[in-house]
């Protein structure tokens, strides 16, 4: 059924002539009269009286004429409604976040601006800081988490500080170590254990190297390329490594691993953690508005 004919029907029973109304509207009297015939295919019922001289509409065209008024005004009110949906653009945000903020931070920003905000889909990628980075750079990303500006200057971006952390040793909730310490060691005695840390590009392995020179006496056996490894590998063996405090504590918690604490090194690295943008990129109007909305969420830093 076509609500183009139904509205026709009606303008026919106000006029009561095929003439007089192919006169007024932009169509001829032979497709009006086809529009009338199309309705009684539909419906299987006849019309208009087509045995009388008189224009006639029969008992079941005014029936349908009585419900036609109502299914076009129920058909237009629906349009209006369904216009509001064809005004809102639908538009992606792409973050690249290495796996602090990306994981702890701002999944539950991003949440609560979604649920102001219908009409935005995020995507999230985790990668190291300097992979995330360089899809700003390349602008393969809008906004970017990080905890090291690896290779490249921090003034060259827009910065929001969204975080602190602390990098913490930690071992196998097994480990030999928590035998003789019960977690406290001294340096020294990580010595004796192979090491497993983050590959190059990682913020985190960037902050311990430059804040924690002693690094470079630690047995470094294996680097891998994301901190769900690096928990595996820990957890279940005698290998030792560095983990953001957020996350070591959630994976503690988990017992999967021990935090270390070590003598004489009552902090071991502490980072900022950033949001950032680049400054040559022209922002739509959600997009600034997400930045404007995680920069008054931080803005205590």
């Amino acid at each position: 059924m076509n609500i183009e004919y139904l509205r026709n029907f009606i303008k026919l029973a106000n006029y009561k002539s095929f003439t007089e109304l192919a006169r007024d509207i932009p169509i001829s009297q032979s497709t009006i009269s086809h529009q009338i015939s199309q309705l009684e295919k539909d419906f299987g019922v006849i019309l208009i009286n087509r045995s009388t001289k008189k224009f006639e509409i029969t008992e079941a065209g005014k029936i349908l004429l009585n419900y036609s008024q109502k299914i076009i005004d129920l058909f237009d009110s629906c349009v209006i409604d369904l216009e509001e949906f064809r005004n809102i653009k639908f538009e992606e945000i792409v973050i690249s976040a290495s796996t602090t903020p990306g994981s702890h931070i701002l999944p539950r920003n991003i949440a609560e601006f979604r649920d102001n905000n219908p009409n935005v889909n995020f995507k999230i990628k985790i990668n190291n800081s300097l992979k995330s980075i360089e899809n700003i750079v390349k602008k393969l990303a809008d906004f970017a988490g990080i905890g090291s500006f690896i290779n490249y200057r921090k003034d060259d971006f827009d910065v929001i500080k969204i975080g602190e952390d602390e990098l913490k040793f930690i071992c196998s909730p097994n480990h030999k170590l928590l035998e003789i310490s019960k977690g406290k060691v001294n340096l020294s005695d990580l010595m004796n254990y192979p090491f497993v840390w983050r590959e190059k590009g990682s913020g985190m392995r960037n902050a311990f190297e430059h804040q924690f020179p002693d690094y470079k006496k630690l047995k470094i056996k294996l680097e891998m390329n994301d901190n769900d490894s690096i928990i595996s590998a820990v957890s279940e063996s005698n290998y030792l490594s560095i983990m953001s405090e957020m996350m070591a504590i959630n994976a503690e918690k988990a017992g999967l691993i021990k935090i270390l604490e070590i003598r004489s090194f009552p902090h071991i690295v502490k980072r900022d953690l950033f949001f950032i943008k680049s400054r040559d990129n022209e922002s739509s109007e959600l997009k600034t508005s997400f930045w404007d909305y995680i920069k008054k969420k931080y803005e205590k830093y």
